[in-house]
């Protein structure tokens, strides 16, 4: 369906960058004994950029997520995070992100308040800054009936607004978001969505991943898919050649087609 766009176009497509990159990766690599979760990932993003960064499970997105983020050592190729190398300065790297991992990073013995304000004291928040920050977020989220609520009881929804609201807390330069549309009602999404456009606005650069391509079209600047360990697309909105689901079906993860012909209403 786009044959001219295919991997070996990449460069033509790409984007222009008039800012210095906030993300910058080069030939990043990541193997797991001899399998490549990320295959030489040259990528880059500009300050106050929402990035959409897609792909089928198993492409990579998470591991890239977790090198990014300073959880997670490449193997070989470099990546640097608001000018700090991933990999020799892992720490300063954490002291200027927010992250929402895949798996939430959560306590089950800590209540949704003690989660915000355990992030506060983690980034040196001064107490008014905790109190006004804190409760701005809960409300906002929803979250104000359910702050003494431990982690364990609360329901995928709550956690995962939970495991947000602690990523924006400290006001970092770069936000990392592993799948922060999914499991949670549309309310809370289109709230998301609006407070990471206002963020990139004010000069954060959002990195996320997302199977909720609807939800990515309303906010991305940046597009880029991954297949594979490998980079199959890089570009602006602007430049899509289409409807963002086709060429993801296209490039990404191209459905499996065939018919059950035993699914039929009547027959054993």
């Amino acid at each position: 369906m786009f044959p001219g766009y295919a991997v070996s176009s990449l460069n033509r497509h790409s984007v222009k960058l008039a800012n210095q990159s906030v993300i910058s990766c080069c030939q990043l690599t990541k193997r797991f004994g001899t399998l490549a979760a990320v295959n030489a990932l040259s990528l880059e993003v500009a300050k106050g950029t929402i990035c959409a960064f897609l792909g089928p499970n198993g492409a990579g997105k998470s591991t890239t997520v977790k090198m990014l983020s300073g959880l997670l050592a490449p193997t070989s190729g470099k990546a640097t995070v608001c000018g700090f190398d991933v990999a020799t300065h892992p720490l300063e790297v954490k002291r200027r992100i927010g992250v929402l991992p895949e798996s939430l990073g959560l306590f089950d013995d800590l209540t949704i308040g003690e989660h915000l304000l355990l992030t506060a004291q983690i980034y040196g928040l001064t107490k008014q800054q905790s109190h006004l920050r804190i409760e701005q977020l809960l409300r906002v989220l929803s979250l104000t009936d359910g702050r003494d609520t431990f982690a364990a009881h609360g329901s995928h929804g709550m956690r995962k607004k939970t495991a947000f609201a602690m990523a924006l807390l400290p006001n970092p330069e770069v936000l990392f978001l592993d799948e922060p549309f999914e499991a949670i009602d549309p309310a809370t999404s289109q709230i998301m969505r609006e407070l990471l456009v206002s963020a990139a606005a004010r000069g954060i650069t959002v990195f996320l991943t997302s199977h909720i391509l609807p939800a990515l079209e309303r906010i991305a600047h940046q597009f880029a898919m991954i297949r594979e360990g490998k980079i199959v697309w890089n570009s602006s909105a602007a430049e899509l050649p289409g409807s963002l689901e086709e060429l993801y079906l296209e490039l990404a993860e191209p459905p499996a087609s065939e018919q059950l012909e035993w699914l039929a209403s009547g027959q054993s």
